[in-house]
Parts: structure tokens; sequence; C-alpha cells
């Protein structure tokens, strides 16, 4: 929104370098050591629109046992590999397993501390 007229901003070009979220969301996070780790479950924003946290489904095998564990969005890193993004967590699994698990509230529409599944 245009802070001086009240009226949306629409862009004549799109910014440079940007990561796009369909490239991170359900997406797998590995170790450094390639070792997949997770996945990219959920993102959430602060009221300024910055990405600040990822939910990342850990553990399980065939969606049984899994765990939704949050993670700070800056410890994720993205990079380029094959023409496709690569993103890398510097966690193990057990580290993953050991956190703090949250669930998905559908009624309130919010994640929330307690037991994943």
């Amino acid at each position: 929104m245009n802070r001086t007229t009240g009226r949306p901003e629409f862009l004549t070009t799109l910014p440079q370098n940007a990561l796009l979220v369909s490239n991170i969301h359900e997406q797998n996070i590995y170790h450094p050591q390639e070792n997949k780790i997770g996945e990219v479950k959920d993102l959430m924003l602060d009221r300024n629109g910055k990405i600040t946290a990822a939910i990342l489904s850990v553990g399980g095998f065939l969606g049984v046992g899994e765990k939704d564990v949050a993670v700070a969005f800056d410890e994720i890193k993205a990079t380029e590999r094959n023409d496709k993004w690569w993103l890398t967590m510097n966690a193990t699994k057990d580290e993953l397993k050991n956190a703090t698990g949250f669930r998905f509230d559908k009624n309130r529409g919010l994640w929330t501390v307690g037991s994943a599944k």
C-alpha cells in the first residue's frame, strides 16, 4: 500500500535473487552432510511479512511417528543445485526429534505447543 495515497502499489519489476516460498514449502531439508532430516511443512511470517520461523516435519516413516518442530528461519540455508533449490540446516535428526513438538489447531488456525501426532 502506498503510504502517501493509500492506494495499492503495483510493481513494474520483480526483486532480483528472491527466494520463492514455493521453493521452500513442502521441500526436504538436509544436514550439511546430505542426510535428509525433515521437510518444511509451514512458514510463519511476522506482521511485516518477514519469514521468522519454519515448521519442520521430522522423524517417522511414511507419515507414522512424525513430529512437527519449529526452527528460526535464518537457520535454514538455501542454495541452488542442479537448477533446484537445496535446503540445509546444521542440525541432526536426533536434535530435531528432541525439540519441542507443535501441532496445528485447525479450529484456531494456528500452531500451538503440544504433541504433533
